[in-house]
C-alpha cells in the first residue's frame, strides 16, 4: 500500500462510507493521512473512579457489572447505562441515542472509558464516554486521541479506526523533501511525522510534527509561484512604449489630481509593460483609494499603443460601474464594450455616443478589433469571445488571474504573444503573508487616500441602542443623505432557525424580514429599496440605478454590495448581525460610504457578547487604515484564517499551513535553493510528483 492507493481499495470501507469520504476531498491514502486533526483530546492519565470530580475529563479502567437500555419515553430517545467499578468505587456511564452499544460492552469485561464527568439526575455519571477492551492497542482511550474535521456520517471515531492500521502497514515513503533542506532547517522525517502528527505522545510531539507539515505546505507554494515566476518571464509579450506626453495630458483632463502612491503604482505598471515578457502585477489599495483610475491610465496607454484591452469584474454590477466610469472619466476614450448577461451588449463611441447592439454584433467588432476596452465578468473568457490583439488583461477583486482562465485567454490571441496582467485587489493583505501566497506576482500599493477623504466614524450598536441608531438616521435621511442595510443571509430555514435559536441566540436578519420591518414599521415615510443575489440582473441594474439617482432613502442588501459599489450621497452604512462577517468584508462595507463630500457613519448593530467578537469589531472601529486592520486581522484569526480559497487560488491545506510567519522566510530560502541547484527537479522526481499534485489542487475560478 502506498499513499497514491485509492481509499475504495482498502479493506472495509464501503460504498456509503465512502461518498461521505468523498465530501471531505478525501479519494487517495494521501488524502485520509493528510486529513490531519485539528486538536487532541488528553486521555492520557488513568483516574481511579474514587478521585473523579464532576466537570473533569478522565479515562478510567473499569470493570463492567452490568448494561442496561432503557426508553426516555418523554424525549423518545435511549439510554444505555453500564454500571462500572474499579477497586476504589462505582460510576455510571450513560450513551444517549446510541442502542448498540449496549452489545458492544460485555459484563465482568474490563474496558477503558474517556469522557467527561456530568452530574445527570443529581448523580455523577460519564456522558457518551468513548471505549475500548482493556490491554490492547489503545486507538480512542487512555491517550492523547485525535479529532478531525467531520462530516455528517463520518465521525473523528470512524476515521481513527481507518487511520491506525493504515500507519501501521504502510509502505515506506519518500520524502519529497530533499536531505540537505531537511538537514539545515532541521525538519524531522515524513514516516515517522506521519505517525506522529496522528497518535501522539505528548502534545510537544504533535506540535513538532505540524510544523513539519505545514513546511512542506508552505515550500510546495512557494515552489509553486517561483516556478510561476519563472515560467512567465520565459513568454513573451506586446512591448507597450510609454508615451509620457499622453499620460501628462490625459492626467490634465481628470477632474481631480491623483496621490502620489498612485504615480508610483503607475510608473510600475508602465515599466513592466514596457518590457518584452508579460506583467503579472498585484495592484493592492485601501477601499477608495483610486485603483481604477491607474488602472484606467494602465488601460488608455495600451490602447494607444494599438492593442485591446479585457477588464473583467467580479460582478456584473461593478462591471457596468467600471464601464460608466471608463467612459465618464476620460471622455476622449476609444470605443469600449459592455459585455454582461442577457443578449446585448452595449458599446461606446468616443464622440460620447452610446448604442446598445446585439451581443453576436459586439462580439464580431471585438474579433475585428473595433473595440479597444471590453468590460464584463468573467464571460469575456467564455468560447465566443475572441480578440484580434489583446495586450493587457485587468481582473478586479480576484488576486490571481488562473492557470485556466490564462489558458482561455491564450486561445483567443493566438501564439503570438501573450497579455499583460494586472489584478486588483481592495482586501489589504500584509507585506509578509503577501510575498508568500502571491509569491509570482510583483506588487504595487496604494497606500494614500485622496485628498479631502473624511474618516468614517464607526460605532458598535448593541440592542439597547437599536433605537438611538434609528433615530440618527432618520435625521441624516432628512438632511438628503442615503443609507446602506447590510444583511447576512437571504432566507433561513426552518432548521437552521432551530440551531440558531437553541445553540446561538443571534437573531439572524435576512432582507426579506429586514426590508418589510424598516419600510413599515421602522421609516413608513422612507422609500426603502431591497437587493440580493438571486435577483435578476435587470432588476439589480434596475434596484441600484434608482438608489444612484435618489429614488430611494434606503437600500437593504445582502453582501452583493461588498466590492466596488460607488454611491458618494450614501452616508450610513448600516450592518446586521456584524459578527457573522469577517473583518475584511466589513471593512468592505465600510468602504460604501464615506466617497462624497459629507461626514459618514458605519454602525455595527451585534447581539453577541463574545470577547473575541468585540475585539474583532473594535479592531474596525480603531484602525487607521485596511493596511493596519490586515495586520490586527492576521494577528487575531492567524493567517490560514486570514484569506482563504475564494480569493487566493491557493488549496485550504496550503492556506491553514501558514501558521508560523517565523517559518515563512525558511520556506523561501528553500525554495529559492532547489530550484538555483535543479530549475527543472530533475534530481528530485518525489518532489516533483508532489508539486504537480499541489498545482492540480490549486482552484483557479
Amino acid at each position: 500500500m502506498t499513499l497514491d492507493t485509492k481509499v475504495k481499495e482498502l479493506y472495509g470501507i464501503g460504498p456509503k462510507f465512502l461518498d461521505r469520504l468523498n465530501k471531505l476531498h478525501i479519494n487517495t491514502v494521501r488524502d485520509l493521512l493528510y486529513h490531519f486533526p485539528f486538536r487532541y483530546d488528553d486521555f492520557s492519565t488513568t483516574s481511579l473512579i474514587a478521585d473523579v470530580a464532576p466537570g473533569q475529563t478522565v479515562t478510567i479502567c473499569a470493570t463492567i457489572e452490568k448494561v442496561n437500555l432503557r426508553h426516555s419515553f418523554k424525549k423518545k430517545m435511549t439510554i444505555v447505562e453500564a454500571f462500572l467499578h474499579d477497586e476504589t468505587g462505582l460510576i455510571k456511564a450513560i450513551w444517549f441515542n446510541q442502542p448498540y452499544i449496549k452489545n458492544a460492552l460485555m459484563p465482568q469485561k474490563q474496558f477503558n472509558f474517556s469522557g467527561k464527568i456530568n452530574l445527570y439526575q443529581g448523580e455523577m455519571t460519564l456522558s457518551n464516554p468513548m471505549y475500548e477492551p482493556y490491554g490492547g492497542v489503545n486507538k480512542h482511550t487512555g491517550r492523547l486521541v485525535p479529532i478531525y474535521p467531520e462530516t455528517r456520517g463520518i465521525t473523528s471515531k470512524g476515521i481513527r479506526y481507518i487511520v491506525k492500521p493504515l500507519i501501521e502497514n504502510l509502505a515506506e515513503i519518500t520524502d519529497p523533501i530533499p536531505d540537505f533542506v531537511l538537514d539545515k532547517y532541521n525538519i524531522p522525517d515524513i514516516n515517522e511525522s506521519l505517525r506522529v502528527i496522528h497518535y501522539p505522545s505528548s502534545i510537544e510531539e504533535a506540535l513538532v510534527a505540524r510544523r513539519r507539515f505545514a513546511f512542506e505546505e508552505m515550500l510546495m507554494l512557494s515552489l509553486f509561484n517561483l516556478k510561476r515566476k519563472i515560467n512567465m518571464s520565459r513568454e513573451q509579450a506586446l512591448s507597450i512604449p510609454l508615451d509620457v506626453e499622453f499620460i501628462k495630458e490625459t492626467l490634465k483632463k481628470l477632474p481631480f489630481t491623483i496621490t502620489q502612491a498612485q504615480k508610483r503604482s503607475l510608473f510600475e505598471i508602465f515599466q513592466d509593460m514596457e518590457k518584452s515578457h508579460p506583467m503579472n502585477r498585484l495592484l493592492q489599495g485601501d477601499v477608495g483609494s483610486g485603483k481604477t483610475i491607474v488602472a484606467t491610465l494602465a488601460a488608455l496607454q495600451v490602447v494607444k499603443a494599438r492593442a485591446q484591452v479585457a477588464f473583467m469584474a467580479p460582478t456584473e454590477i461593478l462591471a457596468r460601474q467600471h464601464y460608466a466610469t471608463l467612459t465618464s472619466l476620460i471622455p476622449n476614450i476609444k470605443k469600449v464594450g459592455l459585455v454582461v448577461g442577457g443578449l446585448k451588449g452595449k458599446i461606446f463611441f468616443e464622440k460620447e455616443v452610446e448604442s446598445e447592439i446585439g451581443k453576436k454584433e459586439l462580439q464580431n467588432k471585438i474579433k475585428l478589433g473595433d473595440v479597444s476596452i471590453v468590460v464584463g465578468t468573467h464571460a469575456l473568457i467564455q468560447k465566443d469571445i475572441s480578440f484580434k490583439n489583446l495586450g493587457l488583461v485587468i481582473i478586479d477583486e480576484q488576486h490571481r488571474f488562473g492557470v485556466e482562465q490564462r489558458a482561455e485567454l491564450l486561445k483567443k490571441v493566438g501564439k503570438k504573444h501573450v497579455p499583460h496582467f494586472l489584478s486588483m485587489s481592495a482586501t489589504p493583505i500584509p507585506r509578509t503573508l503577501t510575498l508568500t501566497v502571491f509569491g509570482d506576482l510583483n506588487l504595487s500599493v496604494i497606500d494614500e487616500l485622496p485628498q479631502g477623504r473624511k474618516k468614517i466614524e464607526t460605532f458598535i450598536i448593541a440592542p439597547d441602542n437599536r433605537n438611538k441608531a434609528y433615530q440618527f438616521i432618520k435625521e441624516q435621511v432628512n438632511e438628503g443623505r442615503q443609507v446602506f442595510v447590510i444583511c447576512p443571509r437571504i432566507e433561513i430555514s426552518e432548521s437552521e432557525m432551530e440551531t440558531e435559536n437553541a445553540f446561538n441566540r443571534v437573531e439572524l436578519k435576512n432582507v426579506k424580514e429586514e426590508f418589510d420591518k424598516l419600510s413599515k414599521k421602522i421609516f413608513p415615510d422612507l422609500k426603502v429599496l431591497s437587493l440580493h443575489g438571486k435577483m435578476k440582473p435587470k432588476e439589480k441594474e434596475e434596484v441600484m440605478k434608482n438608489f444612484k439617482d435618489g429614488k430611494a432613502d434606503i437600500l437593504v442588501s445582502t453582501s452583493v454590495v461588498e466590492v466596488g459599489v460607488d454611491i458618494p450621497n450614501a452616508t450610513i452604512m448600516m450592518i446586521e448581525s456584524a459578527d457573522r462577517f469577517g473583518l475584511s468584508q466589513l471593512y468592505q462595507f465600510r468602504g460604501r460610504v464615506g466617497r462624497g463630500e459629507h461626514q459618514s457613519y458605519c454602525f455595527l448593530f451585534t447581539e453577541s457578547d463574545s470577547k473575541l467578537t468585540l475585539q474583532r469589531l473594535e479592531a474596525l472601529k480603531n484602525a487607521k487604515n485596511g493596511f493596519e486592520l490586515a495586520e490586527k486581522d492576521l494577528e487575531i484569526r492567524g493567517p490560514g484564517q486570514f484569506i482563504g480559497k475564494r480569493q487566493t487560488g491557493v488549496p485550504d491545506t496550503a492556506m491553514k499551513s501558514l501558521t508560523n510567519l517565523s517559518v515563512i522566510k525558511d520556506v523561501r530560502d528553500a525554495a529559492i535553493s532547489i530550484l538555483k541547484e535543479d530549475p527543472d527537479l530533475k534530481k528530485y522526481e518525489t518532489l516533483k510528483n508532489r508539486l504537480r499534485d499541489f498545482e492540480k489542487s490549486v482552484h483557479e475560478e
